[in-house]
């Protein structure tokens, strides 16, 4: 959540992108990584079969200790080693050694995070296209319309409410198909040990990757991601544009509905404590504020290219912080700007 405050989850949080992204999605993720490491490994001759099926067992059936989760991660500053340790006297003593054999946590994580966006990519997918048919409606109601253009606020010269709506669809339809792109670049699985370098793994190290990414439905990188967080900042500058694109959809709206202006109406503007009159611009004044938070958090995920010598732990932990709230305010301004939409009477004036 954005907030852990309660009566702002309906305005601030989304449930639906939070349980994708939360600590039960997050270790189911990161016991499928463990799963299908053990079972690439046993095809691949590292492991045997009794091994990789023990493993496998013990991953659907683990149920681990939070609360010694919570506090071995804020001494190991990564929940990784704890999370092993459990697992590993799951699986009994004879099987437990040969569990994440090569692998080093930010493997798992850096997994983990690929497969839980794989939904989150679906998420937001299923809501552009919402918001896409919302806009055809708009069009088919309101296209027509005159409106006066405004450049630097100024009055410029007659449009048409159909060149707005065009102007404030364009974007999103750029960051539509844009989508496989970032699904390439970011749903990607991260085995590369230690230090980058793969060294328990050998020659056969080629054959895992494969087979784990088939496995997982991930695809396989052509680099050691460890330090090359390029992806990470790329995908981050796709949230901050989807969320400045209906930013200026929640703007342009705002002033239109401004007194004096009445070139749209909206149906359940928000309410004032002191002025019963007012019908406040809710949602318009949300995707402002959305757009502006990921683009000040944008800043911060830059700051966390800097991923120093072989791996780093502040630079990681920094993405830990920032991703999330910008994925959740995507999310978020997916859902508002939709509503917004939904919810107009009138744009322009009919001929």
């Amino acid at each position: 959540m954005l907030t852990g405050i309660t009566y702002l989850d309906g305005l601030l949080g989304d449930g639906e992108i939070a349980g994708l992204l939360g600590t039960n999605a997050d270790v189911g993720a990161m016991l499928r990584f463990e799963a299908a490491l053990a079972r690439a490994q046993a095809t691949a001759g590292m492991v045997d079969e009794e091994a990789a099926a023990a493993i496998e067992s013990a991953c659907a059936r683990f149920v681990p200790d939070m609360e010694a989760l919570t506090s071995a991660t804020a001494r190991d500053g990564v929940v990784v080693p704890e999370l092993v340790r459990q697992l590993r006297r799951a699986a009994g003593e004879r099987h437990g050694g040969f569990i994440h054999l090569g692998a080093t946590s930010q493997d798992v994580i850096d997994t983990a995070a690929a497969l839980k966006l794989a939904s989150v990519f679906d998420v937001f997918d299923s809501r552009l296209i919402s918001v896409h048919s919302q806009f055809d409606v708009l069009e088919s109601r309101f296209g027509g319309n005159r409106l006066l253009a405004r450049t630097r606020m100024q009055v410029a010269v007659p449009i048409t409410v159909g060149d707005r709506l065009r102007a404030w669809k364009s974007p999103l339809e750029h960051l539509a198909a844009e989508l496989p792109h970032q699904r390439e670049r970011v749903l990607i699985l991260t085995l590369a040990g230690a230090a980058g370098t793969s060294e328990k793994f050998g020659d056969r190290i080629f054959a895992i990757r494969r087979a784990m990414a088939r496995d997982l439905g991930l695809f396989v990188p052509d680099y050691a991601p460890h330090t090359d967080r390029g992806r990470i900042a790329d995908f981050a500058g796709f949230l901050s544009r989807l969320t400045g694109a209906f930013g200026k959809i929640g703007q342009d709206l705002a002033l239109m509905v401004q007194n004096g202006i009445d070139e749209a109406e909206i149906s359940g503007g928000g309410g004032s404590s002191a002025m019963p009159h007012k019908q406040n611009p809710v949602r318009a004044e949300i995707l402002v504020a959305l757009a502006r938070y990921n683009a000040t958090l944008l800043a911060g995920v830059h700051h966390a290219l800097v991923h120093e010598q072989e791996r780093s732990g502040s630079a990681w932990t920094l993405e830990w912080l920032l991703m999330p709230k910008m994925i959740e305010a995507a999310g978020l301004s997916l859902i508002h700007g939709h509503a917004l939409l939904a919810a107009i009477e009138r744009l322009g004036d009919p001929d």
